[in-house]
């Protein structure tokens, strides 16, 4: 393995993610473990919620549990945020962990408010790490997360793009200053036309980032670059470009950061961002749904963003 500090090249991180549960060494005892720096840069910590049950990814719930489990272990666990789960799954992912250690799950309600009582109910034998909630009427959201949700759950807001247009934006990111939940917006899909381009991205980074409302983006972001799919044609916008758009407050500037395709470029700027800027930028965009944990970590290493756990340099 490289050098502490040095990139991991991508060939070596598709080694150690293929075979996670021995990245960490079992002789190393789990106060050191605990007492160890970060192997992930503040920017990145926590970004990646794991949405491999979701499309296009569509892991099994008897595979992905054991996955998720095996990343929340590994040296990159501190880039890793809760599990992902629909409320017309949690029975089969209560079945697939009964007996096997605590889980936190993210609940993701896409029948809107009606969904939030029962997927609490059921969602029983988890630890629940939050809950977004898709919606046509963010009034109405509000009300029912104020009314069943227990206050030290965290919650996202999602309406549909069509309602984000024109005066519609400005109104529905409005109404969410004022409450305690973050705004959801959808950054792709399985159809072309489920991928907003950089104009209304950025329509939507910025009107959050001028009234400081925290987001969270889901889907079509699982690679740090913008770039055409080239199986599908898809246009996917980058997750290192939102990073770095989500400390614009202009459109102009937020569009041009989001339309750029050059990772080097990308990767210089995030070297150069100040710790207050990391702050400001994860402030705002919180996290992504992302249905790959291993994709984004290789993207970081083969721009030379991600260096190797010590722990795993002495492993070796």
């Amino acid at each position: 393995m490289s050098a502490e500090g040095s990139p991991i090249p991508s060939e070596i991180l598709s080694e150690i993610l293929s075979a996670v549960p021995s990245a960490v060494p079992s002789a190393v005892p789990s106060e050191i473990l605990s007492a160890a720096p970060s192997a992930i840069p503040e920017l990145f910590r926590g970004l990646f919620d794991d949405a491999a049950v979701f499309p296009p990814g569509n892991l099994p719930v008897a595979e992905a549990v054991p996955a998720h489990r095996a990343h929340r272990t590994a040296w990159y666990a501190d880039a890793v945020g809760p599990f992902l789960c629909g409320a017309g799954r949690l029975g089969e992912l209560a079945a697939a962990v009964a007996g096997t250690g605590p889980l936190r799950v993210g609940l993701v309600l896409p029948g809107g408010s009606a969904e939030l009582g029962p997927a609490l109910t059921a969602a029983a034998p988890f630890e629940v790490a939050g809950v977004e909630l898709a919606t046509r009427d963010v009034q109405e959201a509000v009300a029912e997360l104020d009314r069943l949700l227990p206050p030290d759950v965290p919650a996202a807001v999602e309406l549909p793009r069509e309602l984000l247009r024109g005066d519609g934006l400005d109104e529905t990111l409005d109404a969410l200053v004022d409450s305690a939940y973050r705004a959801k917006f959808r950054t792709g899909g399985v159809v072309a036309e489920a991928f907003p381009d950089e104009a209304e991205l950025a329509a939507f980074l910025t009107g959050c980032a001028r009234r400081g409302l925290p987001y969270k983006c889901t889907a079509g972001l699982h690679n740090a670059v913008r770039h055409t799919d080239p199986v599908t044609g898809f246009e996917h916008h980058g997750f290192l470009n939102v990073l770095l758009a989500a400390q614009e407050t202009g459109r102009a500037a937020a569009a041009e950061v989001l339309a750029e395709r050059d990772g080097e470029v990308l990767a210089k700027a995030v070297r150069a961002l100040s710790g207050h800027q990391v702050t400001v930028i994860r402030n705002s965009f919180t996290a992504f749904g992302t249905c790959s944990i291993a994709e984004p970590l290789d993207d970081l290493a083969a721009l030379g963003l991600l260096s190797p756990s010590p722990l795993l340099q002495e492993d070796r």
